[in-house]
């Protein structure tokens, strides 16, 4: 679980596809500039995903559902652990607070320390080439997680 249930969510968008599996708790950039993302609910180019490289990448959000790729004749989403099929809309915290570990692993946030986008959707705290995506509320526990507040 890469997302703990003590978060605060004050604005989030349901307005985006994820086309790669993934687990909840990174931060979404759109993968292409030219899509007419927020046109509209149904626009099949706003999609997002985790920015390999952090720089350059347009973070959106922190991803808030688990992508996965079941075979749904077989089984059904698990919707206890709000997942999501590949390809379907996801929900993005915009703005609020997450208690999350993926957190980039050489990376040592304390309060008050200003959040950046990483590589792969990790949250780092380096400033290089990455946008500002909030800050840290917290230092790591023992199992590796923070608080972040999110300001997107």
């Amino acid at each position: 679980m890469a997302l703990k249930p003590d978060r605060v969510e004050l604005l989030t968008d349901v307005s985006f596809f994820m086309n790669t599996t993934a687990e909840r708790g990174g931060v979404v950039s759109v993968v292409t500039a030219t899509s007419g993302v927020g046109v509209s609910m149904d626009d099949a180019n706003a999609v997002v995903q985790y920015a390999v490289n952090a720089s350059g990448a347009r973070p959106v959000g922190v991803l808030l559902n688990d992508v996965v790729n079941l075979d749904l004749t077989r089984q059904h989403i698990n919707w206890y652990r709000d997942e999501v099929q590949l390809g379907g809309k996801v929900t993005v915290l915009r703005q609020g607070q997450v208690t999350t570990n993926r957190i980039v692993s050489d990376a040592t946030p304390s309060a008050g320390v200003d959040a950046y986008v990483g590589a792969n959707g990790l949250i780092g705290t380096s400033s290089s080439n990455a946008v500002k995506i909030g800050q840290f509320l917290s230092a790591k526990d023992a199992d590796g997680y923070a608080k972040v507040s999110v300001n997107l």
